[in-house]
């Protein structure tokens, strides 16, 4: 049942801003209720939105409109191109202007808040953002260097996602690959926010990357994050730039086929891999993060049913690794049971979001041999530096 009774015209019109008149394509197949996530935790219609939307009838005070974890799902597989995800945003965009935000919600202001003043979503300051490599052997960005290791805010500044950057620093080092970092002056990629309706911030965070990038004379980029890589690669250019961005997952395959990694470790353990939504439905990258981890000496690599294009969002995107989640609604609860159900001992992924999530919900799982949660370039870095992991 629709809540509203009066067309909202502020909505129609934010649509068509975005660029989302697709809207009016939809026929109602349901098809997109049927691939959504969010059916295998609780009743949730995307395509009721969607008509909501094509009405002006958007109800814009409950936490619908901010369940959509851009996951990609829906529009691989819409018969009609409707784009759900910008109809999603373009309807956040509304909220956010009138400054609705539902409770389950709230720490979107304080992750806009902190994005402004310190330039990442998690209240962390500036001035610390290299702090991660303390003792590693990383230098600052100049243009005389091969490329930019845009670190990114997780891997800059969680504890967990630290390990993560230092691992993958080791690795370029290794390879002999010319990189710097740009610490303090890096500011957030800006995707999650644009997913949640802040548009003008999105766009302030956007020109100061390019503006740094440029006066810095950077050409190639490597990644770490999944939103990093889709943000700069189609999004960024939006602004008339384009650099040439790279995963690190795709860096490392191209390092190993050209000779320049040397395995002299093994890792004898069975793992699962998990696609992440924003490097695999949304941009393709299925195959690389998968050689890299078949070229792992003593590694056997066991898939999951619900993978590459079907993998299942861990619940992170879209702004959600902000939002609160009941625990009888994460997808990564979900994940991580369909992870220990292949006999795999390690659950290996290739973006901050996934592992933070899992990380969390490996923790629900029972029995003597609790789920283990690894980056792809950690597993590298041991056995590139001859690191023993076994127990």
């Amino acid at each position: 049942m629709v809540e509203t009774v009066a067309p909202f015209a502020e909505a129609i019109e934010e649509i068509r801003k975005a660029g989302a008149d697709s809207v009016r394509l939809c026929f109602q197949c349901g098809k997109c209720d049927v691939y959504c996530p969010w059916n295998t935790v609780r009743d949730f219609s995307i395509r009721k939105i969607i008509r909501e939307a094509s009405l002006g009838l958007t109800e814009i005070e409950g936490d619908d409109i901010w369940r959509c974890t851009t996951c990609g799902s829906c529009p691989s597989i819409c018969p009609r191109g409707v784009g759900q995800i910008e109809i999603s945003m373009a309807i956040r965009r509304v909220a956010a202007e009138y400054g609705i935000f539902p409770e389950s919600v709230s720490a979107v202001r304080n992750a806009s808040a902190s994005l402004v003043a310190e330039g990442n979503p998690l209240n962390a300051q500036r001035a610390t953002r290299a702090d991660w490599a303390d003792g590693a052997n990383v230098s600052p960005f100049v243009e005389e260097m091969d490329y930019l290791y845009f670190v990114g805010c997780y891997f800059a500044y969680d504890p967990r996602m630290k390990k993560v950057a230092v691992a993958t620093a080791n690795i370029l080092n290794k390879a002999g690959v010319s990189f710097g970092i740009l610490g303090s002056k890096e500011s957030c990629c800006g995707e999650s926010i644009r997913k949640t309706g802040g548009e003008q911030e999105f766009r302030n965070l956007a020109k100061g990357n390019i503006k740094t990038f440029i006066d810095h004379g950077v050409k190639k980029i490597i990644v770490s994050s999944p939103h990093c890589y889709h943000t700069f690669l189609n999004e960024y250019p939006e602004f008339m730039v384009n650099f040439e961005v790279v995963h690190i997952s795709q860096l490392v395959a191209e390092l190993i086929e050209q000779g320049r990694l040397e395995f002299i470790g093994e890792y004898g353990k069975k793992i699962t891999y998990h696609d992440p939504c924003y490097l695999g439905r949304h941009n393709g990258v299925y195959d690389e993060p998968r050689q890299v981890l078949r070229e792992v000496p003593g590694l056997e690599l066991i898939e999951m049913p619900a993978s590459r294009e079907n993998s299942l969002c861990c619940g992170g995107g879209g702004g959600r690794i902000w939002m609160e989640t009941p625990k009888e609604e994460r997808f990564s609860d979900l994940r991580v049971q369909q992870a220990a159900e292949t006999g795999a001992g390690v659950l290996v992924t290739s973006c901050p979001y996934c592992i933070t999530n899992f990380e969390e919900s490996r923790l629900g799982l029972e029995g003597e041999d609790v789920l283990e949660v690894k980056d792809l370039t950690e597993i590298v870095d041991e056995v590139v530096s001859g690191k023993d992991d076994r127990h």
